[in-house]
């Protein structure tokens, strides 16, 4: 939960809508913003988690905001 806490506003904005199925281009779409920036975000996103992949982070957040 700690690390989840970590994390910035756009950065649980798209966790939110990776947790919802969307794609990094309907993320970006959605949020007015690059693919290129969604990634670079997803990239912030895994090293404070401490995940390696989409799954991980999404499965990790859900844990958070449940607990």
């Amino acid at each position: 939960a700690a690390q989840v806490e970590e994390l910035s506003t756009r950065e649980m904005e798209i966790l939110e809508l990776l947790a919802e199925g969307h794609s990094n281009k309907q993320i970006a779409s959605r949020l007015s913003l690059t693919e290129g920036t969604v990634r670079w975000h997803l990239w912030h996103v895994y090293n404070k988690l401490h995940v390696r992949s989409r799954t991980e982070a999404v499965l990790k957040f859900q844990s958070a905001r449940t607990a």
